[in-house]
């Protein structure tokens, strides 16, 4: 694989971050834990402002892997990144992948990005990462599919199937 900049993309659930760490460990590529720079402790949100100061500085690099881009600074490593890694499941695999993590998160408390813990009450409360899902689903479809219109270069996975292939053969 000769890219070097490279955004892992999806919907909620989908399973971006496992990718992104696992196609970093197979290419030696740095890879970026999103969440872990935009969230701080306590579910405090990185100011918009530091935020895209971070990514802007990661994405000036010769090399990386982010395994997502908020929509509120996208455009960044749109201008430097080599390959977008689409996955593009449907709604009922990316769903059901998202439930089962959040229930075992909640259920045995385990810190994720900066000491953060995912919990029942956060599971159905207003930002639950589940109705985020629901809110997100077809935004972030419709972001893949004009990428592709486009002609960027995008790796355009609809199953974990072709995904775990394409991975198999990096």
């Amino acid at each position: 694989m000769k890219a070097r900049r490279i955004l892992i993309y999806g919907v909620t659930g989908s399973g971006k971050t496992h990718l992104a760490e696992r196609l970093s460990e197979r290419t030696g590529i740095p890879w970026h834990s999103v969440d872990d720079l935009t969230w701080m402790p306590n579910w405090n949100e990185v100011p918009l402002d530091r935020q895209r100061e971070i990514i802007g500085s990661i994405c000036n690099r010769d090399e990386w892997i982010l395994d997502t881009a908020y929509g509120k600074w996208v455009e960044t490593p749109l201008e430097r990144l080599e390959l977008i890694v689409a996955l593009d499941y449907p709604r009922s695999f990316s769903l059901r992948r998202l439930l089962r993590r959040t229930i075992a998160r909640a259920r045995d408390g385990m810190p994720i990005c900066n000491g953060n813990r995912e919990t029942w009450r956060q599971a159905f409360s207003r930002n639950s990462i589940i109705l985020w899902h629901f809110k997100s689903f077809a935004r972030k479809r419709a972001r893949i599919r004009k990428w592709i219109n486009e002609g960027r270069a995008v790796i355009h996975f609809r199953t974990a199937a072709e995904t775990e292939e394409w991975l198999s053969s990096v």
